[in-house]
């Protein structure tokens, strides 16, 4: 199956894809990659889901906002590149969670992003190399902030 057929399958809703809110691109090409830039929590209505892991929120409210950010990536793929077919793989992936400083569980709340993108590319694409830290805050107090770097497929 193609990554937009594993997608359909998902029944999921893509969120509208995010416009920036300072001074960079969303997304650049360079050669065959695909870099995104940090990405938060947008739902479909364009409304941002807010809190702290740890404080406002449970580390599986924090995984479901992480795989929201993952919507919130594959909206911005699908509008600029047409398709999430266009990508060949998940090269890495760098997830923030905005928590309480005795949170641990930073890898437990990317899994959400990381999740969906293996569902998506399968195992063998959809999983790349990947970070996830914690931070004191994150902007508008969103609980995860995801960047990733694809490779895309060659035009044929």
């Amino acid at each position: 199956m193609t990554p937009e057929e594993n997608f359909a399958k998902l029944a999921l809703a893509l969120p509208p894809a995010p416009k920036p809110l300072g001074v960079y691109k969303p997304l650049l090409i360079d050669g065959n990659h695909c870099l995104v830039s940090g990405h938060g929590t947008v739902k479909e209505d364009g409304s941002l889901i807010i809190g702290r892991i740890g404080e406002t929120m449970t580390m599986d409210e924090g995984k479901l906002a992480a795989q929201q950010v993952g919507l919130a990536i594959l909206s911005t793929l699908k509008t600029h590149l047409g398709s999430l077919n266009k990508v060949k793989r998940v090269i890495k992936v760098l997830g923030m969670v905005n928590c309480t400083p005795g949170f641990e569980s930073h890898p437990f709340v990317i899994n959400g992003c990381s999740e969906l993108f293996a569902a998506i590319w399968g195992d063998d694409n959809g999983i790349g190399v990947r970070s996830a830290v914690g931070m004191s805050s994150l902007p508008n107090n969103i609980p995860v902030e995801i960047e990733a770097m694809f490779e895309l497929n060659e035009e044929k």
